[in-house]
């Protein structure tokens, strides 16, 4: 993946987003403090929301560019969105939520692995299709939004903080499902959180975000010190 962020700024209620990076790694951590700005860099990258100043490319395809005036809207970005609350309709079984994220009508296997049934395999979901969301914990309603999202069949996966409202147990579960979509899938992901402990899990690269800036940004382990506690602490501030 070559994400490229570029002159982006965004006003917003008690600071500015301003983000200047290039990424290149799979899986990438949006990392900082509640309201530093990392959801709504996620919204622009869906194309959610417009930015006075904005470059914003995926493999060569300029989806935003204010200057020139281009910006692609979501429904054309090819890009899957897991919001913090999963967002699942309640009026509907698992399948017809499923359904949703293709257009109500699975996949076929023409190649792509993103098939309505490897996607629902590989998530372990096959026996919850007919259930109501009501019926659904906490992992399971995280494993059905991952799976909606994967099958709109995108070519990148942005996922705002997943494992909120997880407990301990359920959290090191759907890490492993996340795991599974990054090597059984390739499809890269943009992967929003406030704890270290899912970025060394799953991302290869990281931002760190404070008040809208990046104060920090390449290898976890490059970024951070990790002691036995364990607790973290930034080695260097790294601007973009």
């Amino acid at each position: 993946m070559k994400l490229l962020l570029r002159n982006i700024r965004l006003p917003l209620a008690n600071f500015a987003l301003e983000v200047d990076a290039e990424i290149t790694h799979k899986v990438v951590a949006l990392f900082g403090p509640s309201g530093s700005g990392k959801t709504s860099l996620l919204d622009l990258l869906a194309g959610l929301r417009r930015a006075p100043e904005a470059f914003i490319s995926l493999d060569g395809q300029v989806l935003t560019d204010t200057a020139a005036g281009v910006e692609i809207p979501t429904r054309h970005r090819r890009i899957g969105y897991v919001p913090q609350d999963g967002a699942l309709f309640p009026h509907l079984a698992v399948r017809e939520n499923l359904l949703y994220g293709c257009n109500g009508k699975p996949p076929t296997d023409d190649g792509c692995s993103l098939t309505f049934e490897h996607v629902t395999e590989v998530l372990e979901i096959q026996p919850l299709l007919d259930r109501g969301i009501g019926r659904l914990s906490g992992g399971e309603k995280q494993r059905i939004a991952l799976a909606r999202a994967l099958l709109s069949s995108p070519r990148l996966l942005l996922l705002d903080e997943p494992m909120t409202g997880l407990d301990f147990n359920l959290k090191g579960r759907v890490i492993e499902y996340l795991r599974r979509i990054r090597d059984e899938f390739k499809v890269p992901m943009v992967y929003v959180t406030h704890h270290l402990e899912e970025v060394f899990a799953l991302c290869e690269e990281l931002l760190v975000i404070e008040r809208g800036r990046v104060v920090g940004h390449g290898l976890p382990q490059d970024l951070f010190v990790v002691s036995n506690e364990p607790t973290y602490r930034l080695k260097r501030a790294n601007p973009e």
